[in-house]
């Protein structure tokens, strides 16, 4: 019976798990932001920090960001915002700073309740602070910054049916003569945003860095699941020791009061994270950058990137560029961004089994196009992958059946002397050709694939609010009626019974083993559809296999 003391082992491991997510999801002490002061958390960011520690008219330096870049007051309603809508993104772009202060997107509502209204990863109402701010900077003085009051000739732009690409321009003169025009690109089908800054310099020769900041308080986008634990904070694209290979590194945005990052290197990129959707800084390929992320001195907490400075002589004009990227983690389309850019998608330990496990899941659901029956394809290929293995765990079970009255007798025999019952109960398993441990491997095998698809539904933003019959329109939440759950746990109840486990089970395990369906349909209650989905459509197939496997043991006389 040591098998069974093992799976029950198992199983109320895999039960621990989830319940202690939920409990931190629920009753876990929330963080107290170190980021948080006493800004109101609707108040404007009317008094974010400077562009250095010195007085606002003070530059930043060239090369090290070592304070916030800094931020312009709370725009009045009066203040005119260029709205710009291409077929994918929502955007709008103020003129004060040029600071992109809302990105929507149009292909992603923000529930299932609010189908027209896209999700908004940056914006500046209440409770949702996520803005987006580039300019450019000297040790000189500051040239242009958030602060900055560009004109732009349209407050509106709409990328057109025939078009690839769409260009909006900002432009600013300079105290001295010089003009900065500041472009955002966007293009057709794509959610990255390429800001340039050209320079024609009027004045004295002076060196010029560009700069990016995200900068953002915590909130939730909406259409989150129940019970669900997902990363918010920052990820960098590390370069190790000077050499041409990275490293990717998250930092939760709750311990970068106590951590704050601090890189000079070439290249890399570094991104604001959440959940399905991230926004990041690319700089060009080669470049010396420095990247930060740490708490504001306000509220919320930063990324930026402070460029390789380089020198403009008077009467000459010079570009920089860098690329945005702020949408979805489309996990086909991430490395065409940035090397790297796929990391985001973190499937932790597992990645070896959920990245393989999502590219069959997206070849299914092409030939498919349901992503739920692509993940009910999907059990039934893994189902007929382990089908060797559920014959072995079901062909040990009759045999332990068919033994139980020999193995009770070796156990009344010794009593308590472990030492001779284990060797006796070996020399039995020996000498009939069966191993107690084979009912197990289906389920161990299975426990990495149940956890890998746990977190494949979890970080993949193809399956967010992912339709599949009726009511059940989104594969990523709970059953919100518990059909699935309840049909898991009568299958689960279905299996036991045919499998007729218990009988060589004591009392204490029987019970346990009784209460199992009960337990599981409770906790599955609250796991997202396509996961049940899985498993009771892996219950339902092994159902029937259980059935085959015991009509061929019955005609071999392993079964009474």
């Amino acid at each position: 019976m040591e098998n069974r003391r093992f799976l029950l082992i198992c199983t109320l491991g895999v039960i621990l798990y989830f319940m202690y997510q939920a409990w931190q999801q629920d009753f876990a002490p929330a963080p107290v932001a170190a980021t948080e002061r006493s800004t109101p958390a609707e108040a404007p960011d009317g008094d974010a920090p400077p562009l250095s520690t010195a007085p606002d008219d003070v530059p930043l330096p060239a090369r090290r960001p070592d304070a916030d870049p800094g931020s312009s007051p709370e725009l009045s309603e009066a203040s005119a915002r260029i709205r710009v809508q291409t077929d994918v993104i929502d955007a709008e772009i103020t003129l004060r700073g040029g600071d992109l202060r809302r990105v929507a997107f149009l292909q992603y509502p923000s529930s299932k309740d609010e189908i027209d209204t896209p999700v908004a990863l940056i914006e500046d109402r209440p409770g949702r602070f996520f803005v987006v701010q580039s300019g450019l900077t000297s040790p000189d003085g500051a040239i242009a910054t958030q602060h900055s009051e560009y004109t732009a000739a349209r407050l509106a732009y709409r990328m057109p049916e025939a078009a690839d690409r769409l260009i909006v321009p900002l432009k600013l003169t300079l105290d001295d003569g010089s003009v900065v025009t500041k472009r955002y690109h966007f293009e057709r089908g794509s959610y990255r945003i390429d800001v340039e800054h050209e320079i024609e310099n009027a004045g004295a020769a002076r060196a010029v860095s560009p700069y990016v900041q995200l900068w953002r308080t915590d909130f939730a986008l909406g259409g989150e699941p129940p019970f669900i634990q997902s990363f918010m904070g920052v990820g960098v694209y590390e370069q190790k020791d000077q050499s041409d290979s990275y490293r990717f590194r998250k930092f939760d945005a709750d311990d970068l009061a106590d951590e704050p990052l601090q890189l000079d290197q070439t290249g890399g990129w570094l991104a604001m994270m959440q959940h399905y959707f991230m926004a990041a800084i690319v700089p060009p390929a080669g470049e010396q950058v420095s990247f930060v992320a740490k708490p504001s001195a306000t509220k919320g907490y930063l990324g930026q990137y402070l460029g390789e400075a380089r020198t403009v002589a008077a009467g000459e004009s010079a570009d920089f560029r860098q690329t945005l990227f702020i949408g979805p983690k489309l996990q086909n389309r991430l490395e065409d961004v940035a090397e790297g850019f796929r990391l985001t998608i973190d499937y932790g330990i597992l990645t070896p089994i959920a990245e393989p496990l999502f590219w069959l899941l997206s070849l299914l659901h092409d030939w498919i196009g349901n992503w739920g029956f692509a993940i009910i394809a999907l059990t039934v290929l893994v189902k007929l992958a382990l089908y060797k293995l559920s014959e072995a765990q079901y062909r040990s079970m009759a045999k332990m059946r068919k033994f139980a009255p020999r193995i009770q007798d070796i156990k009344d025999r010794y009593g308590d002397d472990r030492e001779r019952l284990q060797k006796a109960m070996m020399d039995l398993y020996k000498k009939e050709g069966f191993n107690p441990l084979a009912g197990c491997w289906p389920l161990l095998v299975q426990f990495p694939v149940f956890i890998a698809l746990y977190w494949v539904l979890l970080e993949s933003v193809e399956l967010r609010q992912a339709d599949f019959i009726g009511y059940l329109n989104d594969l990523s939440s709970p059953d919100p009626y518990f059909v699935l759950p309840v049909l898991f746990g009568i299958s689960m109840f279905v299996q036991q019974r045919l499998s007729g486990s218990a009988m060589t089970m004591d009392p204490m395990q029987q019970r346990i083993m009784n209460a199992m369906p009960i337990m599981l349909t409770a906790f599955f209650a609250f796991f997202p559809v396509g996961l049940v989905l899985y498993w009771l459509v892996s219950n339902l197939i092994g159902i029937a296999q259980q059935w085959l496997i015991m009509k061929r043991l019955d005609r071999e006389g392993l079964r009474k």
